[in-house]
């Protein structure tokens, strides 16, 4: 306490007024602690809700890698919802594993009746941003009028927006 005798002496303040202001620093640098020692706890709990989200996302992704394999993509039918050659439905078919190689799809597909194994063939589209897209027709009841609405959907940005403009009609 002689430091803070001397102190106050040296400050011009009372040694009570040198009380409080000690005791006040003190309550601050406690008050500090507390909340950084909070924010950190809050930081770890982010980070275990988002690990879960990662896996339960790798799971449903495996189970849309097991459903496309029991389905084959759709071929062009009479009413021209797809317009696939043979050739790009035979390479859709052949690339395997989650990250398939580059997908050669030049054709249209009709968005408000395509499937998520009719979108996969675009490329940049894969599970889940397939059932992403079909949630966001769905939520739209269906109809979708300015591509520029597909900006709302997590994931696609302009680069994805101008591909899907490519290979989608809003018919």
């Amino acid at each position: 306490m002689k430091f803070l005798d001397n102190l106050a002496v040296k400050l011009g303040v009372t040694k009570t007024e040198m009380t409080a202001v000690t005791v006040l620093t003190f309550f601050l640098l406690l008050g500090g602690a507390l909340k950084y020692s909070g924010s950190v706890q809050d930081a770890d709990q982010a980070i275990a809700k988002a690990e879960a989200a990662r896996y339960s996302e790798a799971e449903v992704d495996s189970l849309l890698s097991l459903a496309m394999k029991a389905d084959s993509p759709a071929a062009a039918d009479s009413t021209g919802t797809v317009a696939v050659s043979e050739e790009e439905e035979e390479s859709a078919t052949k690339s395997s594993g989650r990250h398939p190689s580059k997908k050669n799809f030049s054709g249209t597909i009709v968005f408000r009746t395509a499937s998520a194994s009719q979108l996969q063939m675009i490329s940049g589209v894969g599970p889940v941003m397939a059932r992403r897209l079909i949630e966001f027709r769905k939520e739209r009841g269906g109809k979708v009028e300015h591509f520029n609405d597909f900006l709302k959907v997590k994931g696609i940005g302009k680069k994805k927006l101008e591909l899907l403009q490519k290979h989608l009609t809003l018919d």
